[in-house]
């Protein structure tokens, strides 16, 4: 922790600088996570346009196996191969697809507890600074009462 100067009201000099440090700190990480939002919704998009084209091309891939396997015998083993790995890749897409929108949900919740948490600390940071220029406004006063009763005179 840092060491803080205080002045002659008691107040300590590096207060504002800490928040001004904790404040500038947070709104580089809201930045910071509002551009991983944007590039996140932009794989995102990628990701479904590439699961859309997946799901033509195994539906042409389907036209084609049958009109392969009327034409020609000896491929319609391996378009079926071909095939049935297109489907295997294409569920996988999907499984993989609702898991990021889980993990995402669960990013914004602890996301939301670390900003709850955040703003408790900065509120509790407030009221030690409170408590402690209340400690010094008091002991200075009784030192100031203790002056006094040892030399009367002043």
């Amino acid at each position: 922790m840092k060491n803080l100067a205080t002045t002659g009201s008691g107040v300590a000099v590096d207060e504002h600088d800490e928040e001004e440090i904790t404040k500038k700190a947070f709104a580089a990480f809201q930045a910071r996570e509002e551009e991983i939002e944007k590039k996140k919704m932009m794989v995102k998009e990628k990701v479904e346009l590439k699961l859309g084209r997946a799901e033509e091309e195994t539906r042409r891939l389907a036209q084609v196996w049958e009109e392969l396997e009327v034409l020609t015998d000896p491929l319609r083993k391996e378009i079926a191969a071909v095939r049935k790995k297109i489907d295997v890749a294409n569920r996988e897409a999907r499984s993989l697809g609702q898991s990021c929108q889980k993990k995402e949900k669960e990013y914004k919740e602890i996301l939301e507890a670390f900003q709850q948490k955040n703003n408790e600390k900065t509120q509790l940071t407030a009221t030690l600074m409170e408590l402690v220029k209340e400690s010094e406004d008091a002991r200075m006063k009784k030192l100031e009462e203790l002056s006094k009763n040892i030399d009367p005179s002043s």
